[in-house]
C-alpha cells in the first residue's frame, strides 16, 4: 500500500495543500459580453488586490487595466471573443495599491449551454511564474549536466529521474532505470545495504553523507570502482515526502591511490616483519617455519618452503639439469586448518618432474606465477592427483613460487597459494615474495653451512670422548654430556673417568675455551696426554704441570681443568685444580658443600704452580665436577648460582644414574646455549675379600 497521505495512480482524492498551482498563485476571472466581471476566484484576490465583493459586477478595463492600456485591451478582447482564438502573454495591470505589476495571462472565449459567450482569464503573478520556471531550468540543467551520478527515486524507491551522469556510471539507459529497483539496476553491488540506508533516509530524514561503496558494473566489469554516495529526502513546500534522491561521485582514481598506498605500508609491514623474524636461529628447519609463518596470511592463504635434497645433503655441485628433483617440505603455514595444509606434510620427500612449476622454478632461478589456476595447473603444482584434488576442494585458485637463492645457487623454492582471498596473485606480490625469500634464502643457507660443521664437531666430539670403564673398586659414577644447541657451537668440554693401578680411580673434567671443530680437537689432543700421564702414577698437580706445559704448545688455546684421584682403601681422594670451577662434595650424613681449593691458572697460561688438595670421600658421599655451561648465565652472579647449585643437590637424593639429568633439568638457563660436562661419582664400601 502506498505510505499515509500518497495514493495510487488511478485512486482519486483530494491533493494536500502546498502543490505546484499553490504556489503559482493561479487565479481565474471571467468576463460577459460587455466585460464585465462574472467569476471572480479567492487567488485573484492576491492577484489583483481586489475582493471578490469588491470586483464582480464591475468592468474589467476600469477596475484593472491603466488608461493607457485600454485600447489594447478593447482590440485583444474582441479578437478573443470574434474569433475563440486564445491569447497568451504578459500584460501590465493595475494593482488595487495602484502600482503596476506585471502579470501572465492566458485569455479564452468560453460557451455555456445556453449559447452565451465569456471570456475566461487565467491569471499568475508573472514574477512569481519567471522564478518557478527559473527553478525548474536550473534544477533541470543542474541534474542533467552534473559531473555526477544523480538519481530520485518515490517512496517505494523506484526510480522516477537519473541523470545521464549516472547512466554512464552504472552502464544501463536512463530509460532502462525508470521504474525499477535498485536491485534490479546494481544487483552486482551490496544492493541490500544500499537499500537499507534509502529507507532509513525515508523513515528518518536524516541523509546519509560520503557512503564508501566499491564494486564493478556492467560499464566496467573488469575493474573495481569506487564510489563516494550520498542519500538525502526530498520534500515538497508542504512537507510531503516526495522519495530520496541519490548523488554518487567516481572516486576509483582516490581509492586506487588509496588502496595501492595500503598495500605498500603493508609490504614493509611484511618485510620489517620478515626482518624481525626471519633468520633468528642458525636452524635451517626453524627459519624456513619463520618465513612460512611471515607470509600468511598477508600474502598468502598456505604457504611452503621446499628445499632440494640435495643441497641439504651437500651433493648439488653442478647447475640444474632439465630433469626431476627431489625436495624436502621444510615448513608449511595455512591462514586456517584445511585440505590444502594437509597435502602438504613438513619434512615428506616429493619427486617433482621437469615438467612440475616448481621444478621450472628452481631450473630458471625465476619466479613462477599462476594468476587463475585450473585443474590442469593444479595437477603441475601438487606432487600427486590426490594433493590435486585437496587443492581443489580448498579453493586454491592462484599460484606463486619463488626461487631461495644464496650465492649464486638456488636452494629450492617459496610455494604460495591462495584459496580464501578472492585476489590472484599480481606483479607487486611477486616483488613482495621475492624480497621475502631472498633474505630468508641468506639466513637458511649460513644455517645449513653452520649446522653440517657443528655436526662435524659434535660427532668429533663425541668420538673423543671416554667409552664405558670396566668396574671400579669402591666407586660408582654417572657421567653427561650436552652439546650446545644448535644456534652455538660444539665446545670443548669433557670429562673422563681412568682406572689407575692399586685400584685406585682418577676423575677428570675440562673445558676447552673456543668452539667449533678446532676446539673439539683440541679437547681431544688433552684427553689424550692425561690418560697418559695418569698411567704414571703421577700427583694430580704434576699432571696438571705436564698438562699445562702441552697446551702452552697449542695455537691459542686454554682450557680449565679439575684432575683427581680417588684411592678407595684409605678413602681419600687427592686433586689439583687449573682455573676449574670447584666441585661439589655431597656427604651421606652432612649437607652439601663446595670445596674450598686452591683455584690456579688454567692451563696454557704457564708460570703458576699447582696445588694439590686431599678430602676425604666416605662411602655414600658424592663428588659432582662439572663445566660451566650448567651453572653460568648471562645475568646472575656466579656465586648465585653456585649457591643454588649447593641447594639442589640438598634436596632428598635421587639415584645416581638420574642426577646429572635432573640437575641439567633443574640448572640450565633458558638463554643459555653452552656445552654441558658432568661427572658423579659416589663412594661405595669395599667388598671383604
Amino acid at each position: 500500500m502506498p505510505p499515509e497521505g500518497e495514493r495510487s495512480e488511478n485512486e482519486a482524492g483530494p491533493s494536500p495543500p502546498g502543490g505546484l498551482l499553490d504556489l503559482l498563485g493561479v487565479a481565474a476571472i471571467v468576463l460577459d459580453t460587455s466585460g464585465r466581471i462574472v467569476f471572480w476566484s479567492p487567488q485573484a484576490d492576491d492577484v489583483f488586490g481586489y475582493s471578490a465583493e469588491e470586483a464582480l459586477g464591475r468592468h474589467a478595463e476600469e477596475l484593472l487595466v491603466h488608461a493607457e492600456n485600454r485600447d489594447l485591451v478593447h482590440k485583444l478582447f474582441a479578437e478573443v471573443m470574434g474569433t475563440g482564438a486564445s491569447w497568451a502573454g504578459a500584460f501590465p495591470i493595475r494593482h488595487k495599491d495602484g502600482g503596476t505589476r506585471l502579470a501572465e495571462f492566458r485569455n479564452m472565449r468560453l460557451l455555456d449551454d445556453l449559447g452565451d459567450v465569456y471570456a475566461l482569464g487565467i491569471v499568475a503573478d508573472q514574477t512569481t511564474l519567471r522564478r518557478v520556471e527559473t527553478d525548474v531550468a536550473l534544477s533541470e540543467r543542474l541534474v542533467s549536466q552534473a559531473p555526477i551520478g544523480i538519481a530520485l527515486m518515490d517512496t517505494d524507491l523506484r526510480y522516477l529521474l537519473v541523470n545521464p551522469a549516472l547512466e554512464r556510471i552504472n552502464g544501463i539507459r536512463a530509460a532502462d532505470h525508470i521504474g525499477a529497483r535498485p536491485h534490479d539496476i546494481v544487483p552486482f553491488l551490496d544492493v541490500d545495504t544500499i537499500e537499507s540506508a534509502l529507507r532509513h533516509v525515508l523513515l528518518t530524514g536524516t541523509p546519509l553523507i560520503d557512503q564508501y561503496t566499491v564494486g564493478r558494473t556492467p560499464s566496467d566489469p573488469d575493474h573495481e570502482h569506487a564510489w563516494s554516495v550520498s542519500y538525502y529526502r526530498l520534500e515538497g513546500s508542504n512537507g510531503r515526502v516526495i522519495g530520496v534522491a541519490t548523488s554518487v561521485v567516481d572516486v576509483t582514481e582516490r581509492h586506487r591511490a588509496t588502496t595501492e598506498a595500503d598495500r605498500a605500508r603493508r609490504r614493509l609491514a611484511v618485510i620489517a616483519d620478515a626482518s624481525a623474524r626471519v633468520g633468528t636461529t642458525l636452524e635451517v628447519e626453524t627459519t624456513a617455519h619463520e618465513l612460512a609463518d611471515v607470509a600468511v596470511p598477508e600474502l598468502a592463504d598456505l604457504a611452503a618452503v621446499d628445499v632440494l635434497d640435495a643441497v641439504l645433503a651437500f651433493r648439488r655441485t653442478t647447475a640444474p639439469s632439465d630433469g626431476p628433483e627431489l625436495f624436502r617440505a621444510l615448513a608449511v603455514a595455512a591462514d586456517h586448518p584445511t585440505e590444502a595444509a594437509a597435502a602438504y606434510k613438513a619434512g615428506d620427500l616429493a619427486a617433482y618432474g621437469a615438467d612440475r612449476l616448481i621444478t621450472q622454478c628452481v631450473h630458471t632461478g625465476r619466479p613462477v606465477v599462476v594468476a587463475h589456476t585450473d585443474r590442469d595447473d593444479l595437477l603441475r603444482i601438487a606432487r600427486n592427483s590426490d594433493a590435486a584434488s585437496a587443492f581443489a576442494r580448498a579453493g586454491v585458485h592462484s599460484y606463486l613460487a619463488v626461487p631461495l637463492i644464496a650465492r649464486n645457487e638456488v636452494l629450492g623454492a617459496f610455494d604460495l597459494m591462495r584459496a580464501g582471498n578472492p585476489l590472484p596473485f599480481d606483479e607487486d606480490d611477486v616483488i613482495l615474495a621475492v624480497e621475502l625469500a631472498a633474505r630468508a634464502a641468506v639466513a637458511i643457507d649460513n644455517a645449513r653451512w653452520h649446522q653440517s660443521v657443528r655436526n662435524a664437531a659434535e660427532t668429533l666430539q663425541r668420538s673423543l670422548l671416554p667409552g664405558e670403564p670396566p668396574p671400579l673398586t669402591g666407586l660408582d659414577f654417572a657421567s653427561y654430556y650436552q652439546p650446545a644447541e644448535a644456534s652455538s657451537e660444539i665446545g670443548g668440554d669433557w670429562y673422563d673417568v681412568i682406572p689407575l693401578a692399586d685400584e685406585k680411580t682418577a676423575l677428570v673434567i675440562g673445558d676447552v675455551m673456543g668452539n667449533g671443530i678446532d676446539a673439539a680437537a683440541t679437547m681431544g689432543r688433552l684427553r689424550t696426554a692425561t690418560c697418559a700421564f695418569a698411567d704414571l702414577a703421577l700427583a694430580p698437580d704434576a699432571v696438571l704441570q705436564h698438562l699445562d706445559k702441552i697446551t702452552r704448545g697449542l695455537e691459542h688455546y686454554i682450557a680449565t681443568c679439575l684432575y683427581t684421584v680417588y684411592d678407595p682403601h684409605r678413602r681419600q681422594c687427592h686433586i689439583a685444580n687449573a682455573g676449574h670451577l670447584p666441585p661439589v662434595l655431597a656427604h651421606d650424613d652432612a649437607p652439601p658443600e663446595l670445596l674450598d681449593l686452591p683455584t690456579g691458572a688454567p692451563l696454557g697460561v704457564g708460570g703458576i704452580p699447582f696445588l694439590t688438595t686431599t678430602f676425604e670421600l666416605n662411602p655414600g658421599d658424592r663428588l659432582l665436577l662439572y663445566t660451566d655451561g650448567l651453572v653460568e648465565t648471562r645475568h646472575h652472579p656466579i656465586d648465585e648460582r653456585l649457591d643454588l647449585l649447593v641447594h639442589t643437590l640438598a634436596q632428598p637424593r635421587r639415584p645416581l644414574g638420574e642426577m646429572c639429568q635432573w640437575l641439567v633439568q633443574a640448572l640450565r638457563h633458558p638463554d643459555d646455549h653452552d656445552d654441558i660436562a658432568l661427572l658423579i661419582a659416589q663412594a661405595t664400601p669395599l667388598t671383604p675379600t
